[in-house]
């Protein structure tokens, strides 16, 4: 595996075309592990069923549960889906940006059945991360891009993470530092009459609500058939078990804290990370992941997690936790 490391403060990676090895790969069928401004994705030409299969297999992923398809442009993504006056205001207000748009297939487009689980719907991404948009412009393919850890398992936010979890599966790992937002796209169906929130994520639900003028539907889990990425019950979970909204801790817990005031008996826990000492939840969310893992190592059996309010990004921040306190088949 090799890694390449990237300074997104300069284009110099951009105009001397050092990742196109990277591009080439891709082309090739190889994995690669690419930062985003969410969490990093374990891209693979979104075109190449092989290579999809591939993702499947490297993460432990079950192919019912499909996947997010990742271009360069809204010009790009039109080849593949099917835009509707709504789609194209969601698009054109937040793409690049943390948004996937789920959407009828495009007769004609290449994009593998692998990746839409036989749907015949696609979920489509511009993100605001210049690589993996470089590396799709580059290749002349959508990129297929999971986040880029074990199923069901904590997702990646550094390129040290993807390398502890699929360091031996995959050719390639790009080093782009921590990601920004640290949670993954929301992602919002648009394949029925009603523009449904499937999952929540880097983009608050109050935002898209607002441009489009009405409240968005809201899906249930699926653990037989999903729609789309993070909506199986058990997902983003630690080897630990997760405890919410606690007020007292018991003994051998290790602490997932949020904002100034600390559980009375704090000093009882084997461990601490604090998401935001000042109570930010933007700060939470780009260390959510990171806080998991860290108190996961430390060896305690349960995680215990402060209350987190669900305004804002809060809504994504307690989905992923709900999600990794489930019940685990």
């Amino acid at each position: 595996m090799r890694r390449w490391s990237v300074d997104l403060k300069s284009t110099a990676w951009m105009t001397s075309r050092l990742l196109q090895p990277v591009a080439d790969a891709l082309v090739a069928g190889e994995l690669v592990g690419i930062p985003t401004e969410t969490v990093y994705g374990l891209g693979a030409d979104a075109t190449n069923g092989r290579a999809c299969a591939n993702i499947y297999a490297a993460k432990g992923r079950p192919s019912f549960n499909p996947l997010i398809s990742h271009v360069e442009s809204l010009d790009a993504a039109q080849r593949h889906g099917v835009f509707d006056e709504r789609a194209l205001k969601l698009a054109r207000a937040f793409w690049p940006g943390p948004l996937t748009l789920v959407l009828p297939r495009r007769d004609g487009s290449p994009i593998a059945d692998l990746v839409t689980a036989g749907l015949d719907t696609l979920a489509l991404r511009v993100p605001d991360a210049p690589v993996m948009r470089w590396l799709a412009e580059a290749s002349g393919r959508p990129l297929a891009a999971p986040s880029a850890n074990l199923s069901g398992k904590i997702s990646a936010t550094t390129a040290d993470d993807v390398i502890a979890d699929l360091g031996d599966r995959i050719g390639h790992v790009i080093d782009a530092g921590p990601c920004p937002i640290g949670v993954e796209s929301t992602i919002v169906s648009l394949a029925g009459p009603r523009a449904t929130l499937l999952r929540p994520g880097g983009l608050p639900r109050a935002e898209i609500e607002a441009l489009i003028g009405e409240p968005l539907a809201l899906a249930a889990s699926d653990d037989a058939a999903p729609m789309a990425p993070g909506m199986m019950t058990s997902h983003y979970a630690p080897g630990a078990s997760v405890r919410l909204a606690v007020t007292e801790l018991h003994p051998g817990e290790a602490l997932l804290a949020f904002g100034p005031a600390l559980p009375r008996n704090a000093d009882l826990a084997v461990a601490q990370f604090n998401l935001s000492a000042t109570g930010d939840l933007s700060e939470a969310a780009a260390n959510l992941f990171t806080g998991l893992r860290r108190l996961d190592l430390s060896g305690a059996g349960s995680i215990a997690v402060q209350p987190i309010p669900s305004e804002g990004l809060g809504e994504a921040i307690n989905d992923r936790l709900r999600r990794a306190a489930a019940p685990r088949s």
